[in-house]
């Protein structure tokens, strides 16, 4: 129970920073942070939480991981379904937190015919930039590949371990930095869905590719590390 606590924790905090920096500070006239700013504050909560509570988990907070783990050989099969559903109630109660503090401000509501609302992720008519079904799917699977190919890597027994958060927290940094205009970024199944619950509509139907392309590009990350870059000759 430990390890689905600190699952939940750590994937509510994802999403409430990072989300919530989409909200409450990205677009502030001279003061905003901007997509940099946003891309900065995913990496961050990955960052700190992988050293808060990653000892305990493993610190995937996002079912890719979890499954690109279990391709790589580094978790077990019977942990992804408590993993999972702890990291999706996780993000689901980070989104319902941000819905009431953003339904503080007069005027705030969600209008789920715009792109990016409520900081969910789409395609088409709904990506930031205009971009297609197919640029996204790509954009996704390619980029939580190489996520998970960091992941592994960073967390490989031969890998000094001390600094995997930091390689990992400024690879979903630069992962937003790429595609935020292309999908707003997703590269978690359970992000993309916290907030395409509360914002309904086409996100809510769209939300298919952020679950599949993001556990595809993992589930082939595992597969191409296990098999390709793991050292299994190494003492």
């Amino acid at each position: 129970m430990k390890k689905l606590f600190a699952e939940f924790f750590g994937t509510y905090w994802l999403v409430f920073g990072g989300c919530g920096s989409a909200l409450f500070a990205a677009g502030i006239p001279n003061l905003g942070i901007g997509f940099a700013g946003v891309a900065l504050a995913f990496g961050l909560t990955v960052l700190t939480m992988a050293y808060a509570v990653g000892h305990i988990s493993g610190g995937h907070f996002n079912p890719a991981v979890s499954f690109g783990l279990w391709a790589g050989g580094r978790f077990p099969a019977k942990d992804l379904i408590p993993y999972i559903v702890a990291q999706c109630i996780g993000a689901l109660a980070a989104a319902g937190t941000l819905f009431i503090i953003w339904s503080g401000k007069a005027g705030n509501a969600i209008n789920n015919t715009q792109a990016g609302a409520f900081a969910s992720n789409g395609y088409g008519a709904f990506s930031p930039d205009g971009y297609s079904l197919a640029s996204a799917f790509i954009a996704e699977f390619v980029l939580t590949l190489f996520f998970l190919l960091v992941i592994l890597g960073a967390t490989d027994k031969f890998a000094n371990g001390r600094f995997a958060g930091i390689a990992i927290g400024l690879a979903l940094t630069l992962i937003h930095l790429i595609s935020i205009p292309i999908t707003n970024t997703s590269v978690n199944p359970a992000r993309s869905l916290s907030q395409a619950i509360f914002t309904g509509g086409e996100p809510l139907s769209q939300v298919w590719l952020f679950w599949v392309a993001p556990i595809l590009g993992a589930i082939v990350a595992g597969f191409l590390y296990k098999t390709l870059l793991q050292n299994h000759d190494a003492a």
